[in-house]
């Protein structure tokens, strides 16, 4: 523009790239902000009889739930939107025969692709600090306020927990019951060379809420192994410092949603030193936050190289095209983080399988597409 000196770092963007991201990016947002409000209608439609019955305030479901749930809920269809926006404003240019003006003045598809790559950036960027840091934040608000306007989430027993609480201690619980922060059923073991040196039962196991990592133990008898020698010690009561709590073992539903991503990856590594098991959903959670920022690009070559050319079925049949895609990702997605919660198939792969698939299809369709 006359008059404005662009940054020399800017220079490889001519004006009809910040054409095509001005376009791309509205329209990405223009999408989110129709569905999204349809969303909300739809969701407050069915969940309104439960806040009214729940006694909810007003102002607790607009700003702690609704607040909340547009960009969790914005985030997590974002592949729908990002496909939805290349496919509409891409079919439009190509009705209109700006592709082909495009192409006459001698731009290839693969330089006519470099601002349809920063906006996938710019979008893939965003999504990962939002999903990574600032939407679990929020989250927190929005699940405790389900938890107490809509459905109970928290897990109020908790069965069969067995975990290392200190290297070569190995603590397990029968039944947790949380309201009254009680465990029966205790037994703590301590290892010394793989060989089992203390063996300590107890009818039942307290958390002491005053104190961090504090636990009452009642009713216990100790076995202390040396050798051929072994000492038993009864007693009624005696606290004691163990590094576990109720938080461990008591899961949320949807726990691993409320944390940014270095809480998860701090609680996958301490949940797998104790040998918890059941940490494949938290897994999940971390990897396809990373997995989903970079199916931008992958979604974006789909629907450019999808809906480039000018057809007879218009942009209807694009749109079309591209929801069933898009749709069959978000399917794929969460069907193979299933096989990862059921089945045997680690977590990173599962995450990651849908962005292998769909970036043959890609290429495919890059391969195809009007040069």
């Amino acid at each position: 523009m006359k008059g404005i000196k662009m940054p020399d770092n800017w220079k490889w963007l001519k004006r009809l790239d910040f054409y095509i991201i001005k376009k791309f990016l509205g329209t990405y947002v223009f999408a989110i902000a129709l569905i999204i409000s349809i969303a909300v209608v739809f969701d407050f439609n069915e969940k309104m009889d439960r806040f009214m019955s729940h006694e909810a305030p007003w102002k607790a479901i607009i700003f702690d739930y609704y607040l909340n749930f547009i960009p969790y809920f914005a985030n997590l269809f974002s592949p729908l939107f990002v496909f939805i926006a290349v496919i509409f404003f891409t079919s439009k240019l190509a009705e209109n025969s700006e592709i082909i003006a495009m192409f006459s003045t001698g731009m290839s598809f693969k330089r006519m692709l470099r601002p349809y790559m920063v906006s996938a950036a710019i979008i893939a960027i965003v999504t990962f600090f939002l999903g990574s840091y600032i939407i679990p934040q929020g989250s927190v608000t929005r699940i405790n306020f389900e938890d107490k306007y809509y459905k109970q989430r928290k897990s109020n027993t908790a069965r069969n927990i067995q975990l290392e609480v200190d290297s070569g201690v190995i603590a397990y619980i029968e039944r947790f019951e949380d309201y009254s922060k009680t465990g029966y059923r205790f037994s703590l073991d301590k290892f010394k060379d793989k060989q089992l040196v203390s063996h300590l039962t107890a009818r039942s196991i307290t958390y002491d809420t005053a104190s961090v990592h504090k636990w009452i133990i009642k009713d216990y008898m100790i076995r202390e192994m040396d050798g051929m020698k072994e000492n038993i010690v009864k007693g009624d009561r005696i606290d004691s410092t163990l590094f576990m709590e109720p938080a461990d073992f008591l899961i949320m539903k949807n726990q691993q949603e409320m944390m940014t991503s270095p809480q998860l990856s701090e609680y996958i590594s301490r949940q797998r030193q104790r040998g918890f098991a059941n940490i494949k959903e938290f897994e999940i959670e971390y990897h396809k936050r990373i997995a989903m920022s970079f199916a931008s690009f992958i979604l974006t070559l789909i629907g450019v190289s999808l809906s480039s050319k000018k057809t007879k079925g218009g942009m209807g049949l694009h749109l079309g095209i591209g929801l069933a895609l898009s749709f069959s990702y978000i399917l794929f997605q969460t069907i193979a983080s299933t096989f990862a919660v059921n089945g045997n198939v680690p977590p990173v792969i599962a995450v990651w399988i849908p962005n292998i698939l769909y970036a043959f299809i890609a290429f495919y369709l890059y391969q195809k597409a009007p040069k």
